[in-house]
């Protein structure tokens, strides 16, 4: 049953008329198909009723002669004003000359007096009603609610539009984003976060105001602008942020821009995945925050898809490679062989040798960093076990965990197969874990680290110091271990100011009772100065550069020759 509350109300109708017959008239037409009538005699009150009714009104019926105030400066004073803009107007009259005066001044249509076609002037009113709340349901969807920008859909279509029939005027595509904002709602409310992208909107759209262009919110905090090619896209991005800067002076609130320049016979669609490529490229960088799609960023989108497309068979052809980097006990005279870090390489067949700095990051951003992950744990697993069988030499091995990883809720019984299967101690698979994975997602990371301790896996933090809450979080990650990032290593022999940061980590470690690895070490002087701080552990080219089992398998082989003399 359908209750009250869900039965439509009847359409409102404003019928103004200075003869109280024709008044009658209209309303008597109208109430036989349900409308709900409302009656002026004249312009004044007309327009005072929908003023106060704007909302509500469906349309009004309105004659063009009548005293106080005529139809004619009723048309005027709408179409002046947005609200009422937005009612439509039938015009009644006898006088066929004023009919495109009407017209001009905005009226949807006319019925002529007498009104005795009455079929006519339903038909009428049931159109124009219809065509108007059509409009009205095509704007809602056409417009972001929030920011009063176009919707993707009615962007694209406009900006087609412009690419099709405006040759002459070259489109450049921008994509300007938020960074982390999904912090600034999580920290300051959902409503303070809806006050900045309107903000943001605003700024969009008094710049378009200046310029041939349009613009368009994608998704929570993405704006894509299709304007007409400026001198300084610097400048362009200095705008908006200093627009937001000005709204939230105590919050950090930082932009990032892609722009990909018009080029002759590219559609808008494809302007905009390339501009959105060029923003991601910028994500979290705070000094340049702008990037500008070129030949060097096309080629390199063309490696990484043609990389994601061969991941697949790089794991199952072997070309993916684990390289082992050693890791020596400083507390040891000599420095003893303790354990090592498991590093992925991939040997492709055609493309050669490919850096991780190339194919890490994109496989992270795609989630497909647990692939890789997955075959290092197995290769490492695997390799530990194997030099425990051959040399009777238990050599701890590094293994990373990502961010994609800790999602997986088979985490935890993956690796204990792993271990169990090759007839190892957990404490053989140390497990590294990022900085940046605890800013990004701190509760189910504490979880998942937990549990592992729990399970007698080593944690270990890895470029301890490359993120920014770094001392926020040692209170609260379970860890065994902190690696140092090595641009503090770098400059320790000719900086005291990186020499006292070190010390200050090493403090804070020891008073954790926390292991510190200090990576990068590249010097005796680097080395020297570690160890009288009172550094546990070391990596670095000074003692090793990362190196694949067979070669590896010498390390350990003259470690055990020192332990035996």
């Amino acid at each position: 049953m359908i209750s009250s509350n869900e039965i439509p109300r009847p359409r409102l109708v404003l019928v103004v008329d200075d003869h109280e017959v024709n008044r009658d008239v209209l309303e008597m037409i109208l109430s036989t198909r349900g409308y709900e009538v409302l009656t002026a005699e004249n312009g004044r009150e007309a327009l005072e009723q929908m003023r106060s009714r704007a909302s509500e009104l469906s349309i009004v019926l309105l004659d063009l002669i009548m005293p106080v105030m005529t139809g004619f400066e009723v048309l005027e004073t709408v179409r002046a004003d947005e609200t009422l803009r937005q009612i439509p107007i039938l015009v009644l009259t006898a006088e066929k000359s004023a009919e495109l005066q009407a017209l001009q001044l905005g009226a949807a249509d006319f019925v002529t007096k007498p009104f005795d076609l009455p079929e006519v002037i339903l038909a009428r009113v049931g159109r124009i009603i219809e065509l108007c709340e059509g409009r009205k349901l095509i704007s809602a969807a056409e417009h972001d609610h929030l920011t009063r920008l176009y919707s993707r859909n009615f962007f694209f279509a406009y900006a087609n539009r412009l690419y099709l029939y405006h040759p002459e005027l070259r489109f450049d595509a921008l994509v300007l984003n938020i960074e982390q904002f999904h912090s600034v709602n999580a920290l300051n409310g959902r409503e303070y976060g809806d006050e900045v992208l309107r903000l943001l909107g605003d700024e969009i759209a008094a710049f378009l105001s200046e310029t041939e262009g349009i613009a368009s919110r994608f998704d929570a905090d993405r704006f894509d602008i299709y304007c007409v090619q400026q001198p300084d896209y610097r400048a362009v991005l200095d705008r908006f942020q200093r627009r937001i800067n000005a709204h939230s002076p105590n919050v950090s609130i930082h932009l990032r821009m892609g722009v990909m320049p018009w080029r002759e016979g590219v559609e808008p669609i494809m302007l905009f995945d390339m501009a959105r490529a060029a923003c991601n490229m910028v994500r979290g960088n705070y000094q340049n925050p702008l990037m500008v799609y070129d030949e060097d960023m096309r080629l390199r989108e063309l490696l990484n898809q043609r990389l994601l497309n061969d991941l697949s068979a790089a794991a199952e052809q072997k070309q993916l490679r684990v390289f082992y980097q050693p890791k020596y006990d400083m507390r040891c005279d000599p420095p003893r062989l303790s354990s090592a870090e498991a590093l992925i390489r991939w040997n492709h067949p055609e493309l050669g040798m490919i850096s991780p700095g190339v194919f890490v990051p994109l496989l992270e951003g795609n989630g497909l960093i647990v692939v890789v992950d997955s075959f290092v744990w197995k290769e490492a697993a695997a390799q530990v076990a194997e030099w425990k069988r051959k040399y009777g030499f238990i050599l701890p091995i590094s293994v990373n965990l990502s961010r994609a990883d800790i999602q997986d809720p088979t985490l935890e019984d993956r690796l204990v197969a792993l271990v169990q299967d090759n007839g190892l101690e957990f404490a053989n698979l140390k497990l590294e874990v990022t900085e940046s994975a605890y800013i990004e997602n701190s509760t189910k990371l504490l979880d998942v680290i937990r549990r592992l301790r729990a399970r007698g896996f080593e944690i270990e933090m890895d470029d301890f110091g490359s993120g920014y809450s770094s001392l926020n979080m040692l209170s609260d990650m379970p860890i065994d271990v902190l690696k140092m990032d090595m641009k503090f290593v770098r400059h320790i022999e000719e900086n005291e100011t990186d020499m006292r940061l070190v010390k200050l980590i090493l403090d804070i470690a020891q008073y954790l009772k926390l292991k510190v690895v200090a990576e990068g070490v590249e010097t005796e002087g680097q080395l020297s100065l570690l160890r009288d701080a009172g550094c546990d552990l070391v990596q670095g080219f000074y003692f090793s550069r990362p190196l694949p089992p067979e070669e590896f398998e010498l390390l350990i082989q003259r470690e055990i020759a020192i332990q035996r003399e």
